[in-house]
Formats: C-alpha cells, sequence, structure tokens
C-alpha cells in the first residue's frame, strides 16, 4: 500500500488562499508521500492548459495523482438536480483523464425529507450506473465513500455496490466513517476496495475513538487491497504539524505488515 494525502486535509488554507495547490503538494513532498488526491473544490479551473499545468507540477515532484474528489448527491428528489450532479461528476471524470489520475472520489448522498431509502438507492444507483459507464469508457474507476446517508453502514454500501454493478465501479474505504462497529465493517466493505481515507478518528457511541491503523491496514491487505491510504485530516490541530505527525504514524505501521 502506498500513502497518500488529500488536498482536503488542508481545507482551510487552501480555501482562504493562505496555502495555494503548489504548496499544498511541496507539503507532501515534505513528508516523502507517494501522491496526492486532488479534491476538486480546491481546483481554480477546469481547462486543459491549467490542468496540464498542475499535473506537470506534480510530476516535477515526483508525485502520483492518485485520485479526484468530488462533492455528489445522487439522492435528490429533484431529477433535473440528480442529472446536474451525474453531468458534474462526467466533467471531473473528464478531468481525471487529463491529470491522469486513475480513480475519482464520489458521494451517493442522503435520504431527501418525505422520501424513503428504497427511493434514495433507486436514484443513486442509477446514477452510479451512469458515472461508472462514463469512467469505464474512459479509464477512470468511480469510488462511492461510505460518508453517511446511505451509505453509513457497510450493509448498505455493499448492497449498493451489488445494485450498481459495474466493473469500473468500487468502494473509497474512509476508515473514520463508521459509526457503530467499524472493524466488523471493514472487514464486509474491504473486498471491494479501490481506495482508501485515513483519518486519525472515528465517532463511536462515546465520542471520538483514535483508528487502531494496525488492525484496520491488515484488514484491507488481507482482502487484496494495495491501493492508495490517502490522510484526510479532520482534527483539531494545525495540519501544518498534526498531519506530518500521522503521516509518521502510517509509515511504521505500513513497514510493520510489509
Amino acid at each position: 500500500m502506498r500513502i497518500g494525502c488529500c488536498a482536503y486535509s488542508y481545507r482551510d488554507a487552501l480555501t482562504s488562499g493562505s496555502m495555494t495547490l503548489e504548496q499544498f503538494l511541496d507539503a507532501a513532498v515534505a513528508m516523502n508521500l507517494d501522491g496526492v488526491e486532488l479534491t476538486t473544490y480546491y481546483l481554480k479551473q477546469t481547462d486543459r492548459d491549467y490542468l496540464n499545468r498542475i499535473k506537470r507540477e506534480c510530476f516535477r515532484r515526483g508525485l502520483h495523482i492518485s485520485g479526484t474528489a468530488v462533492g455528489s448527491n445522487f439522492c435528490q428528489a429533484d431529477p433535473a438536480k440528480r442529472h446536474e450532479h451525474v453531468q458534474m461528476t462526467k466533467q471531473w471524470i473528464d478531468c481525471s483523464v487529463l491529470l491522469g489520475a486513475p480513480c475519482i472520489r464520489v458521494f451517493a448522498g442522503p435520504v431527501p425529507p418525505g422520501h424513503t431509502e428504497e427511493d434514495a438507492v433507486a436514484w443513486a444507483v442509477e446514477c452510479l450506473q451512469e458515472c461508472a459507464e462514463h469512467g469505464a469508457a474512459r479509464g477512470v474507476v468511480v469510488a462511492l465513500e461510505n460518508h453517511g446517508g446511505i451509505t453509513a453502514r457497510a450493509e448498505q454500501v455493499v448492497r449498493l455496490v451489488k445494485l450498481v454493478d459495474r466493473p469500473w465501479f468500487g468502494i473509497n474505504l474512509d476508515f473514520g466513517n463508521f459509526r457503530e462497529d467499524p472493524y466488523r465493517e471493514f472487514e464486509m466493505v474491504a473486498p471491494y476496495m479501490v481506495s482508501a481515507h485515513a483519518k486519525t478518528h472515528w465517532r463511536g457511541p462515546s465520542g471520538e475513538e483514535p483508528v487502531d491503523y494496525l488492525r484496520a491496514l491488515q484488514i484491507a491487505r488481507d482482502a487484496g487491497y494495495r491501493g492508495y491510504v490517502n490522510i484526510e485530516y479532520e482534527g483539531r490541530s494545525d495540519p501544518a504539524t498534526a498531519v506530518p505527525r500521522f503521516a509518521a504514524e502510517l509509515k511504521e505501521i505500513m513497514r510493520r505488515l510489509a
């Protein structure tokens, strides 16, 4: 497995302008990471020249672009809004091709008021199939994250994988997003992993608890996963110091698992 970092880990600095995307890349280099996930919120343009420049800046630094990430919602009751999010996702799949990113992270969404989970699942499956087919034609895997809503529990996630049933579709396992019995849920979802996010903690019934990454990554490894584990820092400490510390911990754990 390889270690990368999500641009989202530095969201406040990137949003305020106190950190540029190039400075984020420099931070990844300083941590001796393998790659970066370019959360699309922080890509200022979608034209070829801009994306080629970002691709070049990563290449010059020896960084792989492990993937991109969009904030989609395919559970909206309004068909026009669902279509809008499908088109947005397709656009970023095309941008991922230009960047050389093999994967794009997506969300499913929550059940809208006045509707059932079955409604939301049916809408999401249709949208995810369309996006996965678009990705397949361009060589980009669509990775659905366990991110609340209709993906809050492992059983829901696995059901969606089976309903979507597309070879260029899989799961971005976020190790911090399950709320009930995370290690059992990791075991259920791990066979479908195509990417991963590493948070420092998961939110249990008694509050935040540290993720046992020796256990979590062993589960992923036992399921055959060898891809990227991208740090997605959401803690209260300054990411300038907290992310490098977490990266060092993950490197040591992976050394022990090797």
